[in-house]
């Protein structure tokens, strides 16, 4: 079995993390863009803004548990600093938006970038190494959709 790429009939939420919002929006650009082309309507999707990255799960987990969404995409971007700071905030932005799938049954899509510095997010936000707003969003819909058969 397996999930198609196909977003008709699946309804997805996506949360976006302001925080480095330079990035998060080509990250937001691309996922939307990346549901219409998969056949997406617009009133398919929701988009949530969150201040930052350890936002993420308790929005995903709300609309997770509203039964409404078949999958929540989840996308941020936590840049290295000079403390050590970053390492508690993917360690538990990952952590909890994995325990969201696993408490609700949602798959909830981790789509945040964890870069060393802002020429390596620039980068997988689009520049050169694709897309991982695209890459989520694909992950969601096909998901949702192997979901569906099981």
């Amino acid at each position: 079995m397996e999930g198609e790429l196909v977003a008709t009939d699946v309804k997805v939420a996506l949360v976006v993390a302001r925080f480095n919002e330079f990035v998060t929006g080509h990250l937001e650009a691309a996922a939307v863009n990346t549901w219409t082309r998969l056949g997406g309507p617009a009133e398919g999707l929701t988009i949530a803004h969150v201040p930052g990255s350890l936002e993420l799960a308790v929005t995903a987990k709300k609309l997770a548990e509203s039964g409404e969404f078949a999958a929540v995409v989840c996308l941020g971007c936590v840049i290295r600093g000079e403390t050590d700071h970053y390492d508690h905030v993917v360690e538990q932005t990952a952590r909890g938006i994995k325990d969201v799938s696993v408490q609700t049954g949602v798959p909830c899509i981790f789509g945040v970038l964890t870069c060393e510095n802002l020429e390596q997010a620039i980068h997988r936000a689009g520049a050169k190494m694709g897309n991982a707003g695209r890459s989520a969003m694909m992950a969601a819909v096909e998901m949702a959709n192997l979901l569906k058969k099981i």
